[in-house]
This record gives structure tokens, C-alpha cells and sequence, in this order.
């Protein structure tokens, strides 16, 4: 929970009203706007009561981790200056389809009253939220400075609702609109923006479909001379890509269209010739269908690359291996498991300065698939690439030899999210159980705030968590541990703990109530199949009062509370809540 979104008699109350600050209030308040991390601020609102006003007469931005652990009202009495909201709604495992339909987190409650306290918002960007095309009409209508809308894993609207944004938001700098799940009905939606319209920063529908005028993308592209991100549907192709680069070569990321397409000599050159005036370039994704007669046309915009994103381009080892020869400044790298281990072997021999790798499958769900990734993969790029940090791994075969040295090579793992796709898979050289693997990680990386783990696990590797994770701040279990001992290791002995996801796992009511504790100073917990009872919910609900403890329940009938999701909120326990979801 943030603690500067406490009820204000609460937050006054924390304080020391003995303590004075040595500043004056002029100066207090130019210090504290010049602070930008909310985890700061939050700090500072807590150091006494002339901190507490200085810092909210100074904020203009806020981040809201979970849209129910505080009111819009709450946040409207206690920040009255707001410019820019970032707002969290569902949880992430409604990522993977477990959370409901109709589960809630509805953005129209927050829009009512930021119309009335914040008729100046320039910036909303929302994450697993809900969103119709009334609340966006309501939105581009009610904040006439309104400038940057970003859309994350969002649902409920449609291209409609873009429509109302590119209408009637003359300053708009950004449009971001990203794997959200939309009707996408038709592109006619860019040939909204007013002829004269030329404040475009940032413009991102590359997860769209429909077709799109593509007319009114060029035009729209011409005037806007301060555009710096652009990414494009797979609809866009390579000729139209030329010509849109050929009026933005000031582009910094860049989104393709399609990369498959028949060129002849003349049009290969001018798409070459267009990548190399681009200067500035230093992102870039998209790259749908792309082969490797085509791939070559990027060379000359490589060397300035720091992201490449390729996670939608089914390349093989040997196009990818050529492309990295030449990125060498390469600091975060996404690619599908098509490229295989020569593939991963290219990035640890041509990009030393990686610090990001995510490795996705190209097929999940296929378990007889040829191609894919193993462990001396993952272990080349680490021999390669020592200052990496973040790590998202897929793969289908992992041994525990094989991650310690990966984290013996690359000690400064921030995030390490290991994937075996085989739920309960173990070392499958030794057929023993992957605890030693993650007693690597939690023992070496010191560093480490986010881990997930997979394979065959033991309650082993929750001690070992528990024991060492002292900077965990993120755990995501899933198909793993022996018993509730386990989860009370983790709670127990990670004093930094904010989130904990745990799915089809066999912790109960002795492991969930061993939280007491520890509940109140975490964003969440999310428990989904465990072993886990209505009466185990009941009792927790009661012991911690201030805690939301919700129950989605598969069947009526059934004792066991098939999802639990708990969190912290100082707005009590929510009004939308539906029918499926019970309040305890």
C-alpha cells in the first residue's frame, strides 16, 4: 500500500507533530518538486507534518498499484495538483485467463471525479483496467489539456473510443495502445485528427489489426515534426514503411509493419536508404513475416540500437546471428525460441552490453515442437554477457548445474524469471528436483527483486527464498512445493516482500494465515488452486480487518476458495464488486 495515499488523519497521525522543519515552506516545496520517484515522495509525506503538506501541494503525478487499495476520492482529497496518473487494475494473472470476465476495475468511477478536482490532467496510463468507448469519449471531452494516453492490457473498447480521443484531444503528444483487449472494428479512427493536428510525440498501434488508411497515417506522420516513437500494425508494409521514414527520420523507436513483401531492386535501396538516414534510432520491434532476404535492409541502423525487439519475427540462429554482428550496443534483446541455442549462442558472442533478455515461445502450447531453447543457451549468453540483469526465460528442459553457472556468471540479476513450460519438470539429467538451481539464484544474486520459479520444487527452495531473497520484492509461483511450510518460509524471511502470485500449489490455510503479519505492508497476494478453505479466508478477514480479502469461486458448493486475491485498502472493501466474488 503507499503510504502517502493513507486517509489524511491517519498519515498525520503517524507523524511526529514535535518535529518542525528546519525549512521554509518556499523552499521545502521547490526541493520536494524537483523529486520524481513516488517511492521518494512517499517516504518524504512521512517525515513530519510540514514534509506531509509540502508533499502534496508538490505532486503532480501519481502511481496507483492497485485501483482498489484506495478511493478517487481519497486521492482527490489528499493531492489536489494532480497532472499525470498511472493507475493498476486487475490482477496479472489475468494475463493468463484467471481472472472472470466482468471482474471489475472499472476506469468511469476515477474519470467522474478527476473531471471535477482535475479538469487540468494531462496523462492517464492504465494497466489491466476496464475501458468503454463512453469513458473514453467522457475523457477526451472532460481534460481539454489533455496530451498522453497509454493503454496496457486494457479491455471493454474499441476502435470507436480511439476515434473520440483522436477527435476531440487537440494537444495530444501520445497515443499508446498496447495488447489490450479491444473490438478492433476499422483503422478509419486515424483519419480523426484534425487537419491542422501536428503535437504527435508518440503514436503506438502496432497490437491493431484492421486495415488503416494509410493515407491519413502519412499525412498525419508529415505533420508531426516531434514524433520520436512510431509503431505500426503488421497491415503497414515495407514500401509504405519507406515512405514513412523518409518524413520521420528524427524517429528514436520504430515499430515495422510487415518485413515480407516483394521488392524489386529500386525499392530494396530506397527501404536500405531509409533506415540508414534514420540517426537516432535507438528501438526497434514489429518486424512481422521477416526473412532473411529482407533482413539485411536494417543493417545500417544497427549500430545505434539498445532494443530490439523481435518477439513477433519467427527468425531462425542464422538470420538472427547475422543481424546481431551488427549490435554491438545492444543493452535489452526480446526474441521467440525459433532461434534455438546457436541463435542465443550469436547474442553471447555479439552483444556484450546486453542487460535485458527475454527468451518467448513461439508455440506454448505445442509439446512435440522440433525447435526451441535448453539450458546451454541460456548458459552461452551469460558466458557472453556478464552485465546482464534481467532474465525471462521459456524453455522446455532446464538442470540445476546449468543456472548456477548462468548466475555464477552474471551475479547482478535484478529479475529472474525461469520458465520450464513442463509444469513439475525436474533436472532432467539428474531427474532430481530444481531446488538447488534457485538456492543458486537466491544465494548469489543479492540483488535480486523479482523471481519465478518452475520445475519440480521442493519446500527446499522455499527455504532457501526465504533465507536469502532479503531484497525479493516480487515472487510468481506455479505447480511447485510440498506443503504449507514452504510459503511460510518465504513470509517469514522476505522482509521486502510486495507481491506474491502463487497458482496450483499446495499451500492451505496454515500458509496463508502465517501472513498476519506481513499482509498490510504488501500490494497483494494472489493465491489461485491451492488448498486454501472458505473458513481459512474467514479467519484472516477477521484477525486483519483492514485487509480486502476476496474470494472468486468456481462452484457454490465446493469449501475450498478456489481464488483468493488480498490486498490493503484504505477505502474498505469495494462497491463493484460482482456477483462471483465474494467479500469476506
Amino acid at each position: 500500500m503507499n503510504p502517502s495515499l493513507k486517509k489524511p488523519r491517519e498519515s498525520v497521525d503517524l507523524l511526529n507533530e514535535s518535529t518542525a522543519s528546519p525549512f521554509p515552506d518556499e523552499v521545502l516545496e521547490k526541493v520536494l518538486s524537483l523529486v520524481q520517484s513516488h517511492k521518494d515522495r512517499n517516504s518524504a509525506s512521512l517525515v513530519c507534518k510540514d514534509w506531509y503538506n509540502a508533499e502534496r501541494w508538490t505532486r503532480t503525478k501519481l502511481f496507483i498499484g492497485n485501483c482498489y487499495s484506495v478511493s478517487p476520492d481519497i486521492v482527490a482529497r489528499r493531492f489536489p495538483k494532480i497532472k499525470s496518473v498511472t493507475l493498476k487494475g486487475k490482477p496479472r494473472f489475468s494475463d493468463f485467463n484467471l481472472v472472470p470476465e466482468n471482474w471489475g476495475a472499472d476506469i468511469q468511477a476515477w474519470l467522474d471525479v478527476f473531471a471535477k478536482v482535475y479538469p487540468f490532467l494531462e496523462e492517464l496510463r492504465l494497466k489491466r483496467m476496464t475501458v468503454s468507448d463512453e469513458s473514453l469519449e467522457f475523457l477526451a471531452k472532460s481534460f481539454h489539456g489533455f496530451k498522453a494516453l497509454s493503454l496496457l492490457s486494457c479491455d471493454g473498447f474499441s476502435t470507436d473510443g480511439i476515434k473520440s480521443i483522436a477527435t476531440y484531444c487537440k494537444r495530444l503528444t501520445e497515443l499508446d495502445i498496447q495488447e489490450n483487449g479491444m473490438d478492433d472494428i476499422a483503422g478509419s479512427w486515424l483519419s480523426c485528427f484534425p487537419d491542422d493536428f501536428a503535437s504527435l510525440e508518440v503514436l503506438n498501434f502496432a497490437s491493431l489489426n484492421s486495415e488503416i488508411s494509410f493515407d491519413a497515417l502519412e499525412r498525419l506522420v508529415s505533420r508531426c515534426k516531434s514524433l520520436r516513437v512510431l509503431k505500426v500494425n503488421k497491415n503497414i508494409n515495407l514500401d509504405q514503411l519507406q515512405r514513412l521514414l523518409v518524413r520521420a527520420p528524427q524517429l528514436m523507436e520504430l515499430g515495422t509493419g510487415s518485413f515480407h513483401q516483394e521488392l524489386t531492386s529500386r525499392q530494396y535501396a530506397q527501404v536500405e536508404s531509409a533506415f540508414s538516414n534514420c540517426k537516432h534510432l535507438h528501438t526497434l520491434s514489429g518486424l512481422w513475416d521477416a526473412t532473411s532476404l529482407y533482413l539485411p535492409v536494417l543493417y545500417a541502423a544497427c549500430s545505434s540500437l539498445t532494443f530490439l525487439n523481435l518477439s513477433y519475427a519467427t527468425i531462425g540462429s542464422g538470420e538472427l546471428s547475422k543481424l546481431l554482428a551488427h549490435c554491438q550496443n545492444l543493452r535489452r534483446l526480446w526474441v521467440l525460441d525459433t532461434v534455438e541455442d546457436k541463435g542465443l549462442e550469436a547474442v553471447g558472442t555479439s552483444c556484450p552490453l546486453l542487460e535485458e533478455l527475454r527468451v518467448f515461445p513461439a508455440d506454448p502450447f505445442d509439446q512435440d515442437i522440433a525447435h526451441g531453447v535448453t539450458e546451454s543457451g541460456f548458459v552461452a549468453v551469460s558466458a557472453g554477457c556478464p552485465k546482464l540483469q534481467y532474465v525471462l526465460y521459456f524453455c522446455r528442459q532446464m538442470t540445476n548445474a546449468a543456472v548456477a553457472t548462468i548466475v555464477r556468471n552474471c551475479p547482478d540479476f535484478t529479475h529472474f524469471r525461469l520458465c520450464i513450460m513442463n509444469p513439475g519438470q525436474p533436472d532432467y539429467l539428474t531427474n532430481e528436483p530444481m531446488d538447488e538451481a534457485f538456492g543458486a539464484v537466491v544465494k548469489t544474486c543479492t540483488k535480486l527483486q523479482r523471481l519465478s520459479v518452475s520445475g519440480l520444487l521442493t519446500d527446499q527452495t522455499f527455504e532457501y527464498i526465504g533465507k536469502y531473497a532479503k531484497n525479493l520484492e516480487t515472487l510468481s509461483v506455479a505447480f511447485a512445493g510440498s506443503s504449507d511450510w514452504g510459503m511460510q518460509c518465504v513470509l517469514d524471511g522476505c522482509s521486502k516482500l510486495r507481491k506474491l502470485e502463487i497458482r496450483d500449489c499446495p499451500f492451505g490455510n496454515a500458509a496463508l494465515l502465517s501472513g498476519l503479519d506481513k499482509y498490510e505492508s504488501m500490494r497483494c497476494l494472489w493465491m489461485s488452486a491451492c488448498n486454501v478453505t472458505m473458513n481459512g479466508c474467514r479467519l484472516l478477514a477477521k484477525e486483519m480487518p483492514r485487509l480486502n480479502v476476496e474470494v472468486i469461486k468456481d462452484e457454490d458448493s465446493d469449501d475450498y476458495a478456489d481464488k483468493v486475491y488480498v490486498y490493503r485498502s484504505v477505502a474498505g472493501p469495494r462497491r463493484d464488486a460482482p456477483p462471483f466474488v465474494k467479500t469476506l
